[in-house]
C-alpha cells in the first residue's frame, strides 16, 4: 500500500486524485490533505472519510471553519462524540510545503499556480515520488528545480506529459526526434484575431472540453498553457525547443506524440478523463485497471489534427523565447501571466492583451534583473516571481 499526500486536495485536480483513490482503496492510504481553506466543508468530508492523520490549511482565518466543519461532519457520519481523532493541523502559507515535507510514497501537487513551488521543493528534498500536475512550479523553478529530484521521482500528471512518458516507453531517448504536444484550441479555435477583440471571461471560461479552474482555462483560451507545457516537456524529458512541437488536436483524445528518427510516430489515446493521467502517476509504472474508459472502438468517429495559428496566439512562442532564455525569465512570464489573468477576469484587460502584457513585462525584466541558469537558485525565482507581480500590477495601474 503506498501512501499519499495530496495538495490541493479540494480542486479539480484533488478531488479526481481522491476519486481513484477511493476506488483503489487497497492499494493507497491518503496520509494528508491540503487546501487554501475556502470550501471547509469539503476539506472536513475528505478529512473524515479519508482519516487521513495531517490536514494542512493556508488560510489562518479557515482553520476554526474547518474544525467546526469536521466536527460538523462526524456527527452526520454517526460517529460518537470524542469517537474520531482530529487530524493534526497545519496552518498557515507555509502548510502545503509543511505537509510536503512529511516522508510519504507519492506526494500530489494539485495546487494551481507559482505558489506549488515550496510545496515541490519540499517533496523532491523529502525523497517522495512527485506526482506533478501543478507544472508552474517546474516551469518557473527550472534547473533548480530539476537538480534537485532523482532520475524518474518526478511523474507528470498532466495529460499531454503522461502521454508522452508513455510513448517514450516505445524506443531509446537517443531515438526520439521530436515531441508534438497536443491542444485542444480552446473556446476560440479557427478565429481570427479581429474575432477576438471582445470576449468576455464567460465566454473564455466555456471550454468545449475540459472542467477546469478558471486561471488553467483562460490560459487554455490564450494557449498560454500549452506555452508552459512546452517548457515543462523540454525540462522534463531533456528535448530542446525546437524538438517541440503544437498541433491543435478538437477531440482532445490523442494526448500527445512521439516522433522517432525511423519515421514511427507513437501517440497515447484515450477520453479526455483527467483521472487516467492521475491513477497512472500515483502507481508508476505500474497501470490501475479499469478507473477509466477506454475509446470505443466500436463507434465511428473522426480525429482532426490542425496547425496552431502563431499569428493569432502568439502565447506558445513567447512561451519557447522565455525557456531559450531560461533563468528567471519563465519565473517572470508565469508570474506576468497570473496577473494578466487575473486583470482580465476582473475586466481590467482585454482578452488581446492578456499576451502582450506579459511580453511586455518579460523584455522589461531581461533588460534588468535577468538570472541566468548558471546563478539560478530557488531564492532567485521567487524573486523574480515576486518583481514580476509587483511590476505587473504597476504597469496595469498605468495603463488604466
Amino acid at each position: 500500500m503506498r501512501s499519499v499526500i495530496v495538495l490541493g486536495s479540494t480542486g479539480s485536480i484533488g478531488t479526481q486524485t481522491l476519486d481513484v483513490i477511493r476506488q483503489s482503496s487497497s492499494d493507497f492510504k491518503v496520509l494528508g490533505i491540503s487546501a487554501g481553506g475556502s470550501n471547509p466543508s469539503l476539506l472536513a468530508e475528505q478529512a473524515l472519510e479519508f482519516n487521513v492523520e495531517y490536514l494542512a490549511i493556508a488560510s489562518a482565518t479557515a482553520a476554526q471553519d474547518v474544525q467546526l466543519a469536521i466536527y460538523a461532519q462526524a456527527k452526520i457520519a454517526g460517529y460518537a462524540e470524542g469517537n474520531f481523532t482530529l487530524p493534526k493541523m497545519l496552518i498557515g502559507p507555509q502548510a502545503a510545503a509543511e505537509l510536503a515535507a512529511i516522508s510519504a510514497d507519492v506526494v500530489v501537487n494539485g495546487i494551481t499556480g507559482a505558489v506549488g513551488l515550496l510545496p515541490t521543493v519540499a517533496a523532491l528534498s523529502a525523497g517522495s515520488v512527485l506526482a506533478l500536475a501543478n507544472k508552474e512550479s517546474l516551469v518557473i523553478g527550472g534547473r533548480a528545480v530539476t537538480k534537485l529530484a532523482k532520475p524518474g521521482q518526478i511523474i507528470p500528471v498532466d495529460s499531454e506529459h503522461s502521454a508522452i512518458a508513455q510513448c517514450l516507453r516505445s524506443g531509446q531517448a537517443s531515438e526520439v526526434k521530436r515531441l508534438v504536444l497536443t491542444a485542444s484550441g480552446g473556446p476560440f479555435r479557427s478565429m481570427k484575431r479581429e474575432q477576438l477583440e471582445n470576449v468576455t471571461p464567460e465566454q473564455a471560461l466555456n471550454h468545449p472540453t475540459w472542467n477546469m479552474g478558471p486561471v488553467v482555462t483562460i490560459n487554455s483560451a490564450t494557449m498560454m498553457n500549452k506555452g508552459l507545457e512546452v517548457i515543462e516537456a523540454h525540462l522534463l524529458f531533456d528535448i530542446a525547443f525546437e524538438n517541440i512541437d503544437v498541433v491543435v488536436h478538437p477531440q482532445s483524445v490523442i494526448h500527445s506524440m512521439v516522433e522517432f528518427i525511423d519515421g514511427s510516430t507513437i501517440a497515447q489515446a484515450s477520453p479526455p478523463d483527467m483521472r487516467l493521467p492521475i491513477a497512472l502517476s500515483l502507481g508508476w509504472p505500474n497501470r490501475i485497471p479499469g478507473l477509466a474508459a477506454g475509446c470505443d472502438w466500436n463507434q465511428a468517429t473522426t480525429w482532426t489534427f490542425e496547425p496552431l495559428d502563431s499569428e493569432v496566439f502568439t502565447a506558445v512562442e513567447l512561451a519557447k523565447f522565455a525557456g531559450t532564455q531560461a533563468g528567471t525569465a519563465p519565473a517572470v512570464l508565469n508570474g506576468a501571466n497570473e496577473i494578466a489573468v487575473a486583470a482580465f477576469l476582473a475586466g481590467e484587460l482585454p482578452f488581446l492583451e492578456i499576451v502582450d502584457f506579459v511580453s511586455e513585462v518579460l523584455h522589461v525584466h531581461l533588460k534588468t534583473n535577468f538570472v541566468s541558469d548558471h546563478d539560478l537558485t530557488i531564492e532567485e525565482v521567487l524573486r523574480a516571481a515576486d518583481w514580476a507581480q509587483h511590476y505587473g500590477r504597476e504597469l496595469l495601474d498605468s495603463k488604466k
